[in-house]
């Protein structure tokens, strides 16, 4: 008998796969009948909700339409914020009047929407982007409309929406140079600070990548700190300005404090670091306060400390000052900068324990050098304010301050 396999009539059986038949896209449908859940709650949002609670729409393939019904009251045309044809209802909040008390029970809406259904905050986030980016295609009160929304949503807490979907968005050029982006971030900012605190808005614009550059929101021709605070002291926002004004001079401080480091460390000639320090006074219009805090920082911070060696660290700081007591000299012009100084010591001296000891001969040396008048010293022992490690610092100083007005009195 052969051992080859007979052949078979039964042929062969072919699997096929089977496939997911996926239903055609009817975004129309969709919005239609979500507008009918306004039209026939007559735009009670709290009916409308619970309607789209029980409805079986399928709001995670059309969720970008269920937000452009929300806002514009039906569907838009790929591509615009233009209502596309189809049904509309009336209750939209671009159809509302731009006020607080009428924009925010739609933000209270959305909230809970997203609340039973959190998937959504996608497709908001793609919405606002898409009106955003389109500010030009909607009318000057439309435009005041969505920047009370999106204060109302930052101040309500929206589901975690990101401030950088809202911003970022609207630094694009067009929009900056036609002045749109100003004018929304101005009613944003109005509305915002209404019910919270300037921190609040500051922190808010930090998450959202726009705190460190405010000014980009001016056209460029109007770019600058003047106009920053004309136009924002015009429209009430005085808080926002003297912020900006703070942030302006902590920038220029840190600028001369650089400048002056990089001098100080390759040891340039005295009288270059002077020209330096008036330059920077010129052109920041520094107060003379500030100027005698960051001499001394830069001056200390200079110093090459030795660890816990206190005679050493002694010697350097001695050196040091005794290398540039010319520069605190020349800008320690009255007894209330002398003063100044001698806080800044104090403070200093309080904070740092290996600098803590060295108060007294600070003190000294800085007399020696004419840089502290007997005057400022007396006044500091005597009537001083500052309480940091006060009672220890009188005491070391004591004896040098007996010195002093036993010769005062022989004088």
């Amino acid at each position: 008998m052969s051992s080859k396999e007979r052949p078979t009539l039964g042929g062969t059986r072919i699997k096929t796969r089977k496939r997911n038949i996926a239903a055609p896209l009817d975004p129309a449908a969709f919005s239609d009948a979500v507008v009918q859940i306004y039209l026939d709650n007559a735009g009670d949002l709290e009916l409308i909700a619970k309607s789209i609670e029980s409805s079986d729409l399928n709001f995670s393939r059309y969720g970008d339409t269920f937000f452009e019904v929300v806002f514009i009251g039906c569907r838009t045309q790929p591509g615009t914020t233009k209502p596309d044809e189809g049904e509309r209802h009336p209750y939209s909040i671009i159809e509302c009047e731009p006020k607080h008390e009428l924009i925010l029970p739609s933000v209270i809406y959305i909230q809970k929407i997203l609340r039973r259904k959190p998937f959504l905050i996608k497709n908001l986030e793609n919405v606002m982007r898409k009106f955003l980016q389109s500010l030009e295609l909607f009318e000057e009160n439309e435009r005041k409309k969505l920047a009370i929304f999106t204060a109302l949503a930052f101040s309500q807490k929206l589901s975690g929406l990101p401030p950088e979907t809202v911003f970022q968005p609207l630094l694009k050029d067009n929009l900056v140079a036609k002045g749109l982006v100003l004018s929304f971030m101005t009613d944003f900012f109005k509305e915002y600070l209404i019910d919270n605190s300037l921190d609040d808005l500051i922190s808010i614009l930090k998450r959202g990548k726009v705190e460190d550059n405010l000014l980009d929101i001016f056209p460029p021709a109007k770019r600058s700190n003047e106009s920053f605070s004309e136009h924002f002291t015009k429209e009430g926002l005085v808080a926002l300005v003297e912020y900006n004004e703070k942030k302006i001079f902590e920038v220029k401080l840190k600028e001369m404090k650089s400048a002056l480091t990089t001098q100080i460390t390759e040891e340039a000639d005295i009288s270059e670091v002077i020209e330096t320090v008036k330059l920077q006074i010129r052109d920041a219009k520094l107060p003379d306060t500030e100027v005698v805090r960051v001499l001394w920082d830069v001056l200390m911070d200079a110093v090459q400390w030795s660890g816990k060696n206190q005679q050493q660290n002694a010697n350097a700081a001695m050196r040091q000052l005794k290398t540039w007591s010319e520069l605190l000299n020349t800008f320690c012009t009255t007894g209330k900068l002398e003063l100044e100084l001698m806080y800044k010591v104090q403070m200093q001296c309080y904070e740092d324990a290996k600098l803590m000891k060295l108060f007294p001969e600070i003190i000294r040396s800085l007399y020696e050098a004419d840089v502290l008048a007997e005057d400022t010293i007396l006044h500091w022992f005597r009537k001083g304010t500052n309480t940091k490690g006060r009672q220890n610092f009188i005491k070391a100083l004591e004896p040098f301050v007996n010195w002093l007005e036993e010769a005062e009195e022989e004088e």
